[in-house]
């Protein structure tokens, strides 16, 4: 992931003509952060992880970023993600800069004390590198408003009433409306950007996606609602397809009792991974990085890709899917519905007052399809694909920032 983030950036480097110098400011993380984790465990014995915060990029503002709990968690995982936030909040236009960490472990293997204990002495690790104006992490892969929760209330008890310390927290903790089905929305608001494009519409256009969690259980939703069909659903247990177009309803109370879509009774059952493969006009990977490889992208078969996930796609699979014809919504573009309205949820901290829920969702739609125009207009100015034109806007954001704060300010243009 970290080599392909690097093959991605150097492309849009490229097009902008940027020197080595600034090449290697901008790839620098500003600080790494790994710290060890050892808890008792329920059976008396001890447990042992590895905790990671990468802070890539702050010239534009606190550092934002998730934190995920999954065992592949490590050092190149968190700083390729910890890129990817810098670009993603600045394409955006929202004031932050980059962060992304996490624990190498597998929550589903831990009981709530043991997660209690475990995230809280994560907090007491870092708490001197977080914070309302240093760095505000939110959910990631495997966590969720209640570990926000804990995490704002350890922080609290070292800095004082803190809410602003994480986003992504209950509405009950001083989260806000809007924030769990964000990133969702944000997908379901870049489709029908790129539909738009095309003079097409959402009505009976079908779509497959892949993961049906936080993010692809929401855009499978919020599409469903304006006319689109979900005709293929898949996960790590399996997968569900119904050519009429899943109750997506239905499905997600399944999810939530079976925590998979296999077994799901309102389709037929197929093997999870050939959702990528699925005959529909969309296809959304809304689960892990590294999905769509060289080996399996000719076997795609829609002609639009919404990602919904972080990095999913190989520099590859992205070279093979354009020469087929295919549009593909960068993830830095597409999914960045969550932190946007995680930055709502940190205005709302700092000024100490919420926001209603339609404010929030007005306020996001404006800057998804903002975004979206102005990621468009590079790609047509510059003649280059959407994700280059993407990091093209998003380097130039940052790096003028940048170098705003240096001396070399006035003899470097972006």
């Amino acid at each position: 992931m970290l080599e392909a983030s690097r093959i991605y950036f150097t492309k849009a480097a490229d097009a902008l003509e940027l020197s080595p110098l600034v090449r290697n400011i901008l790839l620098t993380p500003f600080r790494i952060v790994k710290v060890e984790l050892v808890i008792e465990g329920d059976d008396g014995g001890l447990l042992h992880f590895m905790g990671y915060r990468v802070q890539h990029n702050r010239a534009r503002g606190p550092l934002k970023g998730g934190l995920r709990y999954h065992p592949s968690v490590d050092e190149d995982e968190a700083t390729a993600l910890a890129s990817l936030m810098t670009w993603k909040t600045a394409v955006v236009d929202v004031p932050f800069g980059g962060a992304k960490g996490g624990i190498n472990c597998d929550p589903s293997k831990l009981s709530v004390r043991e997660l209690n204990a475990l995230t809280r002495q994560f907090v007491e690790r870092i708490k001197d590198v977080i914070g309302p104006t240093l760095d505000i992490p939110a959910p990631d892969v495997n966590t969720d408003g209640r570990i926000m929760g804990w995490i704002m209330d350890e922080y609290s008890k070292y800095a004082g009433f803190s809410p602003g310390v994480v986003t992504g927290k209950p509405l009950q903790l001083f989260g806000s409306p809007g924030r769990e089905e964000a990133t969702g929305r944000g997908v379901m608001i870049t489709l029908d950007e790129v539909l738009a494009a095309q003079k097409r519409t959402m009505a009976g256009t079908t779509v497959a996606l892949q993961g049906f969690g936080n993010v692809g259980s929401h855009a499978a939703r919020l599409i469903a609602e304006r006319g689109a069909k979900i005709v293929a659903v898949g996960d790590h247990a399996g997968g569900v397809a119904n050519a009429k177009g899943l109750d997506v309803a239905a499905l997600a109370a399944f999810v939530r009792e079976h925590r998979t879509v296999k077994g799901f009774p309102g389709g037929e059952a197929f093997a999870g991974a050939e959702v990528l493969a699925w005959d529909a006009d969309v296809l959304i990977p809304a689960a892990l990085g590294d999905v769509l490889t060289r080996e399996n992208a000719e076997k795609v078969k829609a002609r639009i890709v919404i990602e919904g996930a972080n990095a999913p796609t190989t520099p590859e699979a992205d070279e093979i899917l354009r020469r087929k014809g295919v549009t593909i919504a960068p993830d830095i573009l597409a999914n960045a519905g969550g932190v946007t309205v995680s930055y709502f949820e940190w205005v709302q901290n700092i000024q100490q007052f919420r926001w209603s829920l339609e404010r929030v969702n007005e306020e996001l739609e404006r800057h998804m399809r903002r975004a979206f125009a102005g990621v468009a207009e590079v790609a047509r100015e510059r003649k280059v694909d959407p994700r280059t034109a993407a990091l093209m806007l998003a380097i130039r954001r940052v790096g003028e920032a940048t170098l705003a704060r240096q001396a070399l300010s006035q003899t470097i243009r972006f």
